[in-house]
């Protein structure tokens, strides 16, 4: 080697250093990973091509004039995750606490708009202390939101925060297609527990900001990782899902399973009764590949799955109710957790299955003051806009406003099933009865005549599921197209899919519609 070279190769030793031993040292102390530790867990063995580690930062003020920072701060580049290309950035907290400069935004800015140009999914390793203060206005990080709003159904964007990340840095991931947070180590929030305190006087609790705050209360989050390792074994399996970008299809799995084969136990497995509860997972776990489940935001508005799957070895997503939960009735969250997710599956071409068991919209005033009507609309707006194959199967019951929102057929639905024991309708049979014989029932009240009460109860509302209360009423008008045995419908499910691989719809030609938010 000459001494140039000899050079190069000491200058990239320090920096690969980042901030040094001792700050290394204490970022395993609280339980992190290194940044670079992270992108080689993420990447294949061998395949990361880092950018940018010679950049440095220009300001003078408040000492910078005399600081180092390696890399800036940030550690960017491109691989592949099993085989396929992805770009990631990940903040380096051990120089200067992973703050963010005008370079650190720069290199951001790179990785962000190359991404999008090579058309493959972007990934943000998150963990730093916000925007440099040194720096004062750092424009970059703005620019970034905006070229994550470009990106957005282009191509998938995926953010994970494993450390802090504050202040206006927090709108980043949450522009972005999946927010995993790491157990007690992520905290995010727009404004901190101290300037929250001194305005508003309130004493946020100690959960305030974490990862399971934001995946069990806020909702900001997608899922929660036990560890960092945790989390980037979700980063990996969850892109596993998708495709490059929104012009090309997710991949395709070997499946061991037989297409055509029988699911019996799926006979047994949802109670008769209308009331009685049940976990949604046991069903969902038999009709789908085996093992194949991954729930998009499982910890937050419990009343509604969504989860992404795989029928045949082909990605799918799932929106059903869990009667476990509240019944499995719509309410607020659950709305926006189902919108959300339709609209996710739909801008890269995943297939939607509807697994409906609902008594439908919660009631209450509360609800009706928050916004259920609006909320409601959201999942409406977005069983409207999806032009991928949409399946609703009916295993039990589908009340009310309910119905639009587990995709009824008039949203251009392509196929709506039902198990025999299924039923849908406005109401329960009580609830209807106590409508269509108000005057009788309130008669037999002023009477004192419970027996008479009760005997019109229960006579109006046998009479009402004779006529109502089973999926051939429907059927015979063709709202539901395919009555199947319960064991069937694996194997329909498949079917079906196959038939509808290659979709076509036709829209029209607008900017956009105005979503209901």
């Amino acid at each position: 080697m000459n001494v140039k070279q000899e050079d190069f190769l000491k200058r990239k030793e320090e920096l690969m250093k980042m901030g040094g031993d001792a700050r290394i040292e204490k970022q395993h102390a609280s339980g992190k990973l290194t940044c670079r530790e992270r992108l080689s867990l993420l990447f294949d063995p061998g395949t990361f091509e880092e950018i940018g580690l010679f950049v440095e930062h220009r300001k003078m003020d408040f000492g910078m004039d005399k600081r180092k920072v390696a890399g800036d701060g940030l550690v960017c580049g491109y691989g592949k995750v099993d085989g396929r290309v992805v770009f990631a950035y990940a903040q380096d907290f051990t120089s200067m606490g992973g703050s963010i400069g005008e370079m650190t935004g720069q290199k951001m800015l790179r990785v962000q708009r190359g991404a999008l140009r090579a058309g493959v999914p972007i990934v943000a390793l998150e963990d730093g202390s916000g925007g440099r203060l040194q720096e004062g206005v750092v424009m970059e990080l703005t620019e970034l939101f905006n070229e994550h709003v470009k990106a957005s159904g282009v191509i998938p964007q995926v953010t994970a925060i494993m450390g802090p990340c504050a202040g206006g840095c927090a709108y980043s991931p949450a522009l972005t297609d999946f927010c995993i947070c790491v157990d007690k180590t992520s905290k995010m929030f727009l404004t901190g527990p101290k300037v929250i305190k001194a305005v508003t006087h309130e004493e946020p609790d100690a959960n305030f900001g974490s990862g399971k705050f934001h995946n069990t209360v806020s909702g900001v989050g997608h899922a929660l990782a036990k560890d960092d390792y945790d989390c980037i074994r979700l980063i990996r399996e969850y892109l596993s899902y998708f495709p490059q970008n929104s012009k090309d299809k997710p991949p395709v799995y070997q499946c061991d399973q037989d297409p055509d084969a029988l699911v019996p136990e799926l006979n047994d497995i949802v109670p008769e009764s209308m009331n009685k509860s049940y976990d949604a997972h046991s069903v969902l776990e038999l009709i789908f590949d085996k093992d194949s489940l991954f729930e998009y935001q499982p910890l937050w508005a419990k009343n509604v799955i969504t989860s992404f799957a795989r029928l045949n070895g082909k990605s799918v997503g799932i929106i059903a109710n869990n009667p476990k939960f509240m019944g499995g009735v719509f309410d607020i969250d659950a709305s926006d957790k189902a919108a959300r997710f339709i609209m996710l599956c739909d801008a890269f071409n995943i297939p939607l299955i509807y697994v409906a068991d609902t008594p439908g919209f919660l009631p209450g005033i509360n609800q009706e003051k928050g916004g259920v009507i609006r909320h409601g609309a959201k999942v409406l707006y977005a069983n409207g806009k999806a032009t991928v194959p949409k399946i609703r199967l009916t295993t039990r019951k589908l009340y009310g406003g309910a119905t639009a929102a587990m995709c009824e057929r008039t949203f251009e639905t392509d196929c709506t099933i039902s198990w025999p024991n299924a039923e849908e309708n406005v109401m329960g049979a009580e609830g209807a009865v106590e409508v269509l014989f108000a005057r009788e029932l309130k008669a037999a009240k002023a009477e004192g005549d419970e027996e008479k009460y009760q005997k019109i109860l229960k006579e109006e509302a046998a009479e009402y599921n004779r006529l109502f209360a089973n999926p051939y009423d429907k059927a015979k008008y063709f709202h539901t197209e395919m009555i199947i045995m319960p064991e069937e419908t694996r194997r329909v499910l498949i079917r079906m899919l196959e038939f509808y691989e290659n979709k076509k719809v036709l829209e029209w030609d607008k900017k956009h519609g105005i979503f209901p938010v």
